[in-house]
């Protein structure tokens, strides 16, 4: 048997899992680090973290699944998006890793825009300027530490550090690398004319490869720390979201998945890329070579569900233990006794200011609309919805970017809940298929890897193959009059609010 190797540098941990060339999990190793914030809304990591994380998990899959390392045909790397890991010429970490939660940039994006030009840039890149991603930090870097600034010889994406531990190799690929909006999505290579108006020298970058292209094999050093075998091919691999996308089929134009994790996404694949004028989704390189993706990301999703269980459940928490239920199977059971529309609230799941559709880092959420009929039940389906409109915001984007839909696969935790898929079901007005997509990321890149060791023809091949959608919900035709009014509500608060 054959076995393909998947790594996933997570914000909280790395993730290792290991399959077979059907797609079967073999053995999975999760290990954690920490997460510095030395002020107010900065976040940091050190790569040697990472490295440590990843050295434990692969030596982990590897013993437990009692498999002979030579087996492992092909080892693919997905981690945390737009993250700025800085290499000096001794091959040694410069700083701490500015990571993509990171709010410092503010000034740096505006000196971004007043450079290049929104449109223009939005053009190139498919983005706005954004605090998230990679290309403000490194100018922070520039505007603030000067002599860690003159000290870069390289600068890498998070999982491209990974790629770095293991096979020598300075390599970035398409996906992660047009989250740092240093990329030309429409070139798929890094953009000249961006890089020189900003004043930054293109041999600072590595080499971008398509995310199934073997960039380099395991070294000796990391065949003593890993147990991997040398020689190892390691593909491109892909950021979390496309990484993600591809563990849950959306390979082709047409499908769409909607993932409720701890923040919502909306994603579909494109065959051309495409741009919303005011940058309110991302466009952004997908994994599939000669494919592109739109993403339409909520911040707060699960993330609002979890806040309000912590401050407002201890009753539920209690009553759920006794009963040995999970807390949010509870939760969503009391959502379900309220009538749609949640008796008149409105909830706004603006925990962490809002990406789409109002860049806004700074607008704060709420409930509308409470009065003295209202209830505990009220107030938790008022959450579901919330994030259904906000995901529905996304979605309405992407349908007015002339984007096809055929198929809209849901996955994540609060799409565990059938309550919750129902809700969004009815929301959207479409059937939706669910997906078990549980290792998510490692599994998508373990698929590019499949391909690139020449396991598969091509990544939509392996995901017909591998990817299989089980139930479908049915959004209830009874209900479409009632949520398009209370979407027009929804969407009239934010206006109402953002000064507050």
């Amino acid at each position: 048997m054959r076995y393909l190797l998947g790594i996933d540098v997570g914000t909280s941990g790395t993730k290792t899992a290991l399959f077979d060339e059907c797609g079967n999990t073999i053995k999975t190793s999760t290990h954690e680090y920490e997460l510095f914030q030395p002020q107010v809304g900065w976040a940091e990591q050190n790569p040697e973290n990472w490295w440590t994380a990843c050295v434990k998990g692969i030596r982990e899959v590897i013993e437990k699944s009692k498999i002979d390392p030579l087996d492992i045909k092909g080892i693919g790397i997905s981690g945390q998006m737009h993250g700025l890991v800085l290499i000096d010429k001794e091959y040694k970490v410069i700083r701490n890793s500015i990571i993509w939660c990171d709010q410092r940039t503010e000034k740096e994006c505006t000196q971004i825009t007043d450079t290049i030009g929104k449109e223009k840039l939005i053009r190139i890149t498919g983005n706005p300027a954004l605090t998230g991603f990679t290309l403000s930090k490194l100018l922070w870097v520039r505007n603030n530490e000067p002599d860690n600034y003159k000290r870069i010889y390289k600068v890498l994406l998070p999982k491209d550090y990974i790629r770095f531990k293991l096979t020598g190799v300075f390599a970035a690929e398409v996906s992660d690398a047009s989250g740092t909006q240093m990329l030309d999505i429409n070139t798929r290579n890094w953009s000249e004319e961006l890089l020189d108006d900003l004043r930054i020298d293109k041999n600072i970058l590595p080499d971008v490869y398509e995310s199934v292209v073997v960039s380099g094999c395991v070294i000796e050093k990391a065949s003593k720390e890993t147990k991997l075998a040398v020689n190892t091919p390691v593909v491109g691999g892909a950021g979390d979201q496309a990484a993600g996308a591809i563990g849950n089929g959306i390979v082709r134009e047409g499908l769409i998945s909607t993932v409720i994790g701890t923040s919502g996404v909306v994603f579909a694949a494109t065959d051309t890329p495409r741009f919303d004028s005011k940058g309110r989704v991302h466009t952004l390189c997908h994994a599939v070579p000669n494919k592109w993706h739109i993403m339409g990301v909520t911040q707060g999703a699960g993330l609002s569900l979890n806040w309000f269980k912590r401050t407002f459940c201890a009753k539920e928490i209690l009553e759920s233990k006794e009963a040995g239920i999970n807390i949010y199977d509870l939760l969503t059971e009391k959502a379900s006794q309220s009538k749609p529309g949640s008796n008149g609230i409105i909830y706004l799941p603006y925990l962490m200011g809002e990406r789409t559709p109002h860049i806004d880092p700074n607008v704060k959420g709420a409930f509308l609309g409470i009065s003295l009929i209202n209830n505990h039940n009220d107030f938790v389906r008022s959450i579901l919805e919330g994030v259904g409109f906000s995901l529905k915001n996304c979605l309405d984007i992407i349908e007015n970017m002339k984007v096809n839909i055929e198929e809209i696969r849901v996955s994540g935790g609060g799409a565990e809940s059938s309550i919750w898929r129902q809700i969004l079901s009815d929301i959207f007005n479409y059937e939706l298929t669910t997906v078990k997509a549980s290792e998510g990321p490692a599994l998508g890149v373990a698929i590019l890897a499949g391909v690139g060791a020449g396991i598969y023809n091509s990544v939509e091949e392996a995901c017909d193959k591998i990817v299989k959608g089980n139930e479908k919900v049915m959004p209830n035709a009874n209900l479409i009059e009632v949520y398009s009014k209370v979407y027009e509500v929804y969407n009239s608060a934010y206006p109402k609010i953002k000064d507050i």
